[in-house]
């Protein structure tokens, strides 16, 4: 009955614009999110048609002829946690993502160096130690011993913490006497002498010392982020921690045509007195939204920042909270007054628990409107198995990233132990309790890739295959599951339901189009796929057919 209804309603909406379609989609498998179609006619950036060819070659006669050739094209494919700024800055900057060792780093820090001669610091980001075959995080003498004559500061790829030599260290000013900062650690060796190592608030200490990237400098690095996004076949992208000159930016670029994907923007404290002020706004095009603000409650695994209800299995310290809990309880009473959505990184199951306590006591005079407001857990990666229920009943969201799990796994077992690693990354758990799940990708933490992320959801490997004994396969999601995050997840996660989310006639025509279909492949084919046209309102803003 439900298809019979949905086919009546395709031919009603394309029998009443019958001559209006711009383009016209078939040739290989198209899922609309509700159905597996034949064909798609689209008519002023909507979709006015999903059904048989031949009744959609009469709906849209004059329509553009997109042959597939074989290529499935699917609901557009949005991100729903990432950092617009940092991916594109990643491109400009030292990127070390997939650095194998130390040697391998300090050898890259050399040659970039030598490539790029120039006032301090030298900045680069994306490395990640579990990997490597030293067993440890890297120093300031790793650094001193490639750049000694420079100032050289190195993020960790989830942004949670930061190496810098020892010309750094000494332009911030910390020595062997420099306290930890509330919601920081500044590690020290044997002696008591700082190694380098800043976790979390500590950053802060060295940042300030940092010159800001100039103005030209981050409008170059916006657009090859969404040039870049454009080509993996991303429509649109919840960027997070996001600084109001950013916003501007966009707008810009969304006034010139020349921002490609919609992008829904949840601000950095520092920058969200406008939107805690009149709540949700947007640019006249659109594309740019200001949705609310992203806090930080813990820290990240990796760098045993999460904060956890119990020690952690191989270190002392049950992790770090970031932000006061009576600041976001401020925080979330001014936003709830102007329906702003609020969105905040929770990691460790401790910090999940204090996100939902903050968001309960927040509407304790009005619970059923808590779930109207869509307020947002980023990440949500270990939770309590008695606060997992409390997501659905609340009506909170998991902003969740399959492919955290596919990398973090190598480590999570160790800083977990067995017991506590079936809280984590429990993606099944949460959709068989009817939690509204959204998928993103933390970008520049990780790739940005829709397809890892879809590979991670659906087979919980690692990209070459691998899963260990402990990697709590039986929380995978089916394809259909999987999609839905991607997709509709991410269009609730933001209030687009309406227009977004799936290709029912009257939606908005944003389609994610790749080479091999994504529902039938071998799972080990899903990473080599490639992006093959991105559609966004019915425009084609990235044409990958040629490759």
């Amino acid at each position: 009955m439900k298809a019979k209804l949905l086919a009546a309603a395709m031919v009603l909406v394309g029998a009443t614009q019958a001559q209006a379609a711009d383009l016209l989609l078939h040739g290989g498998p198209i899922y609309t999110g509700e159905a597996k179609v034949e064909a798609l006619a689209i008519k002023d950036g909507k979709v006015i048609y999903a059904g048989p060819l031949a009744q959609a070659r009469q709906v849209a006669p004059k329509a553009t002829d997109i042959d597939l050739k074989g290529a499935a094209a699917f609901p557009g494919l949005v991100d729903a946690h990432a950092h617009l700024m940092g991916i594109g800055l990643r491109e400009l900057t030292l990127n070390l993502e997939g650095t194998a060792s130390i040697a391998e780093l300090a050898q890259k820090v050399k040659a970039w160096n030598a490539a790029h001669p120039g006032a301090d610091p030298l900045s680069g980001r994306g490395w990640i130690e579990t990997h490597y075959p030293e067993k440890r995080f890297p120093t300031r003498a790793d650094l001193d011993a490639a750049v000694p004559d420079r100032a050289v500061v190195l993020t960790r790829a989830d942004g949670h913490a930061l190496v810098a030599n020892s010309k750094m260290l000494a332009l911030a000013g910390i020595t062997r006497d420099t306290p930890d900062p509330a919601g920081g650690q500044i590690l020290k060796d044997a002696q008591g002498e700082p190694t380098g190592m800043l976790i979390d608030n500590a950053q802060r200490l060295l940042t300030g010392k940092i010159p800001p990237p100039s103005a030209e400098m981050k409008r170059e690095a916006a657009k090859r982020a969404v040039q870049l996004y454009a080509s993996r076949g991303w429509t649109g992208m919840h960027s997070v921690s996001v600084n109001a000159e950013d916003v501007t930016i966009l707008n810009e670029m969304a006034a010139k045509g020349e921002l490609p994907i919609r992008v829904d923007n949840f601000m950095d404290p520092k920058s969200a007195d406008e939107v805690l002020a009149k709540g949700p706004f947007a640019d006249p095009t659109g594309l740019v939204r200001v949705d609310g603000i992203k806090m930080y409650m813990d820290g990240a695994l990796g760098s045993r920042g999460a904060a956890l209800l119990a020690p952690y299995n191989d270190a002392e310290g049950t992790g770090l909270i970031l932000t006061d809990p009576a600041v976001i309880s401020a925080t979330l009473a001014k936003a709830r007054a102007v329906k702003a959505q609020v969105a905040i990184h929770a990691i460790g199951d401790r910090g999940n628990r204090l996100v939902l306590d903050l968001f309960q006591k927040a509407y304790a005079d009005d619970p059923a409107a808590l779930a109207a407001a869509r307020w947002r857990v980023e990440h949500a990666q270990i939770i309590a198995e008695e606060d997992k229920p409390r997501f659905a009943k609340l009506g909170i969201i998991a902003s969740m990233q399959p492919s955290h799990a596919i990398g973090d796994l190598y480590f999570a077992p160790a800083r977990l132990g067995e017991s506590r690693l079936k809280e984590a990354y429990a993606w099944k758990d949460l959709w068989d309790l009817g939690v509204h799940m959204a998928a993103g990708t933390d970008a520049p933490v990780e790739k940005g890739d829709p397809l890892i992320e879809f590979y991670a959801a659906t087979y919980r490997h690692a990209l070459n295959g691998f899963a260990g004994p402990d990697w709590g396969l039986d929380e995978v999601l089916t394809r259909p599951q999987a999609l839905t995050m991607l997709t509709k997840g991410s269009a609730y996660a933001a209030f687009r339901e309406k227009d977004l989310g799936d290709l029912s006639p009257g939606k908005a025509a944003d389609i994610s189009v790749f080479s091999a279909d994504l529902m039938t492949v071998p799972f080990a084919d899903i990473p080599k796929a490639h992006a093959v046209l991105t559609i966004v309102g019915g425009k084609i803003v990235y044409d990958g057919r040629g490759k």
